[in-house]
């Protein structure tokens, strides 16, 4: 089994340091193997930001797997974002824009979807569609396989949401991939864990699963969380740990196991 603490959206510039503290206590004593971090590491793509960030990532004290988000370029500096782009990220965070890890139960892709020129959702290219195929090509069948971005790249059945720029491209490619979970972030929502039809097999769907804001005060009407994620071979259970203004507690568990290529909530 493998445990994976699920942070996005930490907004560095924008954050509560209270609500930073109790996410790194929180994240120790839950003994997580990995943490995923779906992008907007800060607000503006500032160096002291970027600076504050990398700190934080320091003091996780376990590998960690990011991605940049939108807000990791920056917005009011038209020469980083259209000359310098992601430079600041990969001075300060990790020069991998695509972090790849297979630890002999999960493989993990990290997909980065933020663009200069598409701020918001970002967007995802024909080369990356085709590195999503070829990152897994030769990934042992039991592994769950997972992919990270910072723009959501499926939306849940029955759910309306505002995707990454060609989608249908990134899905035809989570398809091809045999993935089996996706996270993400942006929306600060938080969604435990929802499936998603495959657009290619009708047969088989996709585990969806959406971060909130873990320590911004960016809220959109909901408090801070992280999801903490227990991964074993075609069973999932994701808990979304939420700020209570003291500490973070659980506060909804979804529960999934993978059969004849379907997610079932059990």
């Amino acid at each position: 089994m493998r445990t994976i603490a699920h942070l996005s959206d930490l907004h560095f510039g924008r954050h509560d340091d209270q609500v930073a503290e109790a996410l790194l206590a929180d994240v120790s004593l839950k003994s997580a193997d990995l943490a995923i971090v779906t992008g907007d590491l800060t607000q503006r793509g500032r160096i002291h930001q970027f600076e504050a960030a990398r700190s934080f990532l320091d003091r996780l004290g376990k590998p960690v797997l990011v991605v940049p988000g939108n807000h990791d370029i920056p917005l009011y500096d038209l020469i980083q974002r259209f000359v310098g782009r992601l430079a600041r990220y990969q001075r300060f965070i990790t020069g991998d824009l695509h972090p790849f890890i297979d630890d002999g139960e999960i493989a993990v892709l990290g997909l980065n979807t933020a663009r200069s020129a598409a701020i918001a959702n970002g967007r995802v290219s024909r080369s990356q569609a085709r590195a999503i195929v070829s990152a897994f090509a030769n990934v042992s069948a039991d592994r769950t396989r997972i992919v990270a971005a910072h723009h959501p790249l499926l939306a849940p059945k029955g759910a309306a949401a505002t995707l990454v720029g060609r989608a249908v491209l990134a899905r035809e490619a989570l398809s091809g991939a045999g993935v089996h979970i996706v996270l993400g972030g942006h929306h600060h929502h938080a969604l435990s864990a929802e499936s998603a039809p495959d657009p290619v097999e009708a047969r088989r769907e996709i585990l969806v699963v959406q971060a909130g804001t873990a320590i911004s005060e960016r809220l959109r009407g909901e408090t801070n969380s992280y999801n903490l994620l227990q991964i074993q071979p075609h069973r999932v259970t994701c808990a979304i740990r939420l700020w209570d203004g003291a500490n973070f507690d659980t506060r909804e568990t979804s529960a999934f196991v993978f059969v004849d290529g379907k997610w079932v909530r059990s």
